[in-house]
């Protein structure tokens, strides 16, 4: 199988999502980050009746027209408690903010417009026109109304808008289910003594934390020895778990111990391809199981990360709803680079600003695929197309950001 462009692999990668997104219902206090799977349409109208945006008095502004007018008080009308009688001539009602407009007033008078005198009387120093500080009915929005939009994100002010709108629940886009399957012998948990032949699993942090990232629940399905069997089961485990996404991680090569292959195609593994034209990474496999994509990672520590960032995040942000993350970004190389071959290059970088502002990548001078303290130092990394030609310091390059 030739190795396939990085470009023609993410399509096809994206093209094995179902059509259709799961959904679910979620409370109103679990939506918070969540994206929409339907519109939402206010179940009421708000508000409900006119109200008062001030405190002071409601009144008619036929009674106010008079300079230093006097007025009595036949009620109150509190938020919550409002005034059930029925103005008349030269009559007020003292009124609070987000209380109902009592029948016959047209508009508010505020406190700090009003003397108050005794025997239950005011006496107006200003003359409200109709509507003054009257909140209308519906002046928010009415029933029916689609106010939050399928797609978007559920911020904290469209929490409050759906929440005023009377909706308990709301139908979201279902977070991806990832499984995570780390596969060798020679593999030991953190914490464990490792023998003279063992090294310890670290992979499944570093791609489970990226899932985590991009939205996704993650079932750690742990270590699995080299048994073709054993790799079998746990991987039909998952499917009958309902995951969108199997990650492996190592054993996808074709070596006499590379037993994730066979594993997955006696699984029913349809393989779409195998080897990208990529550096690191180039073991990449995909495929699918049903409706669950298949995503195996090499087991090469910085390999995984780097094929992470390019293929497990865009298919787990396409599946959640969620917007491409595009962390590609324009700079200029900080020391000369030699030629590139047939596989497009990932090289760490760490970034800086020059004096003029430009952005500057920088490679470490060491990119064997093995070093992960070099990618712990790295916040970029650095892309050499294929065939890509000598490129002196300061000539422009593309990265893609780490952070």
């Amino acid at each position: 199988m030739a190795l396939l462009p990085v470009d023609e692999a993410l399509r096809r990668l994206l093209a094995l999502a179902p059509a259709e997104r799961r959904t679910e219902s979620v409370s109103l206090d679990m939506a918070h980050g969540r994206i929409l799977a339907e519109d939402v349409r206010a179940l009421l109208t708000h508000p409900a009746f006119d109200n008062s945006a001030m405190d002071g008095y409601a009144g008619r502004h036929e009674d106010f027209s008079k300079t230093a007018v006097e007025l009595t008080v036949i009620g109150q009308s509190a938020a919550g408690r409002g005034f059930t009688g029925r103005l008349g001539a030269g009559e007020v009602v003292r009124i609070f903010t987000g209380a109902p407009i009592p029948e016959g007033a047209d508009c508010v008078l505020a406190q700090e417009d009003a003397e108050r005198l005794a025997n239950d009387r005011i006496r107006a120093h200003f003359s409200p026109p109709k509507g003054r500080h009257i909140r209308p009915k519906g002046q928010d929005f009415a029933k029916g109304d689609v106010i939050v939009h399928a797609g978007e994100s559920m911020t904290p002010a469209r929490l409050t808008v759906a929440a005023a709108m009377n909706h308990p629940s709301l139908s979201v886009v279902a977070r991806p289910k990832v499984a995570i399957l780390a596969t060798g012998d020679e593999l030991l948990p953190p914490g464990s003594q490792p023998g003279p032949d063992q090294i310890i699993a670290s992979n499944s942090f570093g791609v489970g934390a990226i899932a985590r990232e991009n939205g996704a629940d993650i079932i750690d399905l742990g270590i699995i020895g080299d048994d073709k069997t054993a790799i079998t089961e746990a991987v039909r485990q998952a499917v009958r778990s309902g995951v969108d996404v199997l990650v492996t991680l190592g054993g996808a090569s074709v070596g006499d111990h590379d037993l994730v292959q066979p594993a997955l195609l006696d699984a029913g593994m349809v393989l779409d391809f195998w080897k990208i034209a990529m550096r690191p990474g180039k073991p990449l496999m995909v495929g699918s199981l049903g409706k669950t994509v298949v995503l195996g990672l090499p087991g090469n520590p910085v390999s995984s990360l780097v094929c992470s960032y390019l293929f497990l995040e865009p298919i787990l942000r396409h599946l959640g709803g969620l917007p491409a993350n595009n962390r590609l970004v324009s700079a200029q190389l900080g020391e000369a680079l030699p030629a590139n071959d047939v596989r497009q290059d990932y090289i760490r970088g760490r970034l800086r600003k020059n004096d003029n502002g430009d952005r500057i990548a920088d490679p470490f001078a060491r990119q064997d695929s093995s070093m992960m303290r070099v990618f712990a130092q790295a916040d970029c990394l650095i892309i050499r197309p294929v065939g890509a030609p000598a490129a002196e310091a300061g000539a422009p390059c593309e990265i893609m950001l780490l952070s």
